[in-house]
């Protein structure tokens, strides 16, 4: 029967838009069935290329994304967890991985689509069980991937008749480099190499493309993967760019030596179709899968090479932010209490100098809105909420061991202070969304909101600074300070509102402006009670 173009349409994209929401909810689901997992395997098993590369399959299949596993590794590798080298085998691993989804989709289970997104919907909506629910949103992103699939297959079926695609794809026979850029093009226009292979499977599938002219298609498709990496690393750091380099270096270097023996290589996908009596889906499935395990092998053992390369070519000092606990040894706390404490006070002075950059990071990113300066403030959140975890259970392991009573409030303060700084961390975390929501919804401040918000972020760091400092000297005359310095960011936080009141009476200041503004102000104050949390701490063990 055939069907009106608007039908046609209608159907390729909505099975586009079907199939993309399908991928997207199903990584989700296998997210949450993981739990938050993810970024431990990542940490522990990249010990070298060949432990990161596994790691990426792994992590990938279960994000059903590369890009994901990416984005990832760059954030480990500014964390100090990872090193560039490591988040290179990563990146290998994530394009394996990559590949999962198209073995997926040439099982050929479309007809039984709709039965399984009942599956889903069922343990969504009719059973209270959390794990049950995650285990339903995997099975309905399953059943949409293939429900979309099939709609986009329908759509796409015509073009088969079509002379000009017809002539298109004799091109691509003819010129292999066509087919790539043809390939690329389609992969950042939906900006996922699922949906763009899903795509070539159907067109294959249907007669509409040869095998001859469908490979190059899809080395072209992991060229177009990498650009998502690249759109997320702009204004991003160093170490970002870097890693999306990899990717395309790695993914353009691999497409160049396949259309090097590209006859070979399209007599052999052939062969191997007609030996294992493989449909149209999975043959491109196992030739997607055979290049991209094949591109790992030939330039794993150039990984060092390779991060060469990236760093010469995006030269510059990349900041580092070591999330690892530097001075909690575990033998220490059998051997003396006293000794390990004293490790414990050091660790905790680095959490504070961690939150104490945070802050002005966060100050940055209010006062310039440049990406770069959110994405520390996150990064020295999450440094910060690592080392609260890692020196409270050391803590309570000491708090096991008999103290005496010097030891005992010296623990006692060890444990407040960590709960206070940790409380830092959440309310700069605090004010990057809010400034995020500023730039997002199009809000401005005023100049005399920016102004007044730019001396009030000083004299909360200053008083943070100085109480950290208290901490390291046990210092009671600056924990005084400290206090003083408090009771003036409560006396400008009450001043400021009422300026704030002001301008808004005037029209000098939009309302919505006023609540990003009276919230900022609002964290401040609370960041300044913390500090002085930790000075009274100081004042009282004194």
């Amino acid at each position: 029967m055939d069907l009106p173009l608007q039908d046609l349409l209608f159907m390729f994209f909505g099975g586009l838009a079907i199939f993309l929401f399908g991928i997207k909810y199903m990584g989700d689901g296998l997210q949450k069935v993981a739990g938050d997992k993810l970024r431990d395997i990542l940490d522990k098993f990249t010990s070298n290329p060949v432990m990161g590369v596994i790691a990426g399959i792994v992590v990938t299949v279960l994000l059903q994304t590369s890009t994901g596993t990416t984005v990832l590794a760059i954030g480990l590798v500014n964390a100090g967890f990872m090193t560039l080298r490591q988040s290179i085998g990563v990146i290998m691993g994530a394009n394996i991985g990559t590949t999962i989804t198209a073995f997926i989709i040439g099982l050929k289970i479309s007809d039984y689509a709709l039965p399984i997104i009942a599956v889903g919907t069922f343990l969504i909506f009719f059973l209270k069980n959390k794990k049950a629910n995650n285990f339903g949103q995997v099975f309905f992103g399953f059943g949409a991937l293939f429900y979309g699939l099939s709609l986009m297959g329908e759509g796409l079926y015509p073009l088969r008749e079509l002379e000009a695609f017809a002539e298109l794809t004799v091109s691509m026979s003819e010129n292999p480099f066509l087919g790539v850029l043809i390939g690329t093009v389609f992969t950042v226009a939906v900006q996922s190499s699922s949906a763009a292979i899903g795509l070539l499977q159907q067109l294959f599938s249907q007669g509409a493309l040869e095998l001859d002219a469908a490979l190059p298609v899809l080395f072209g498709d992991n060229i177009g993967t990498t650009i998502t990496a690249i759109l997320a690393s702009l204004g991003a750091s160093i170490a970002a760019k870097r890693a999306a380099l990899t990717h395309v270096i790695f993914n353009v270097i691999g497409t160049i030596l396949v259309l090097i023996i590209i006859n070979p290589y399209i007599k052999m996908m052939a062969y191997l179709q007609e030996a294992f009596s493989l449909n149209a889906e999975m043959t491109i499935a196992v030739a997607h899968g055979i290049f991209n395990f094949s591109n790992v092998l030939i330039q794993l053992p150039f990984v060092a090479v390779l991060a060469l390369v990236v760093t010469k070519l995006i030269p510059g000092k990349e900041t580092l932010i070591e999330y690892k606990a530097q001075h909690l040894d575990p033998v220490l706390i059998s051997q003396s209490s006293s000794i390990a404490l004293g490790q414990a006070k050091k660790e905790t002075l680095r959490m504070a100098e961690l939150s104490r950059q945070g802050l002005e990071e966060a100050s940055k990113f209010v006062s310039n809105k440049q990406k770069r300066h959110a994405e520390l403030t996150y990064q020295f959140e999450d440094a910060v909420n690592n080392l609260d975890r890692k020196i409270t259970d050391y803590l309570i392991k000491i708090s096991t061991n008999s103290l005496t009573a010097e030891d005992s409030r010296l623990h006692s303060m060890l444990m407040d202070t960590v709960r206070d700084i940790e409380r830092v961390g959440d309310h700069m975390e605090n004010i990057i969304e809010l400034a995020e929501y500023q730039v997002t919804n199009k809000v401005k401040m005023s100049e005399l909101a920016m102004e007044d918000l730019k001396e009030m972020f000083s004299l909360t760091i200053e008083t943070l600074q100085q109480a950290v400092k208290a901490l390291e000297d046990d210092d009671i005359l600056a924990a005084r300070s400290v206090v003083l310095k408090e009771e003036q960011i409560d006396k400008m936080e009450r001043q400021l509102r009422k300026k704030h009141i002001m301008r808004l009476n005037e029209g000098k200041c939009e309302a919505s402006a006023g609540i990003v503004f009276v919230d900022m102000i609002s964290n401040l104050e609370r960041i300044g009670d913390h500090s002085v949390n930790i000075a009274e701490a100081i004042i009282e063990e004194e």
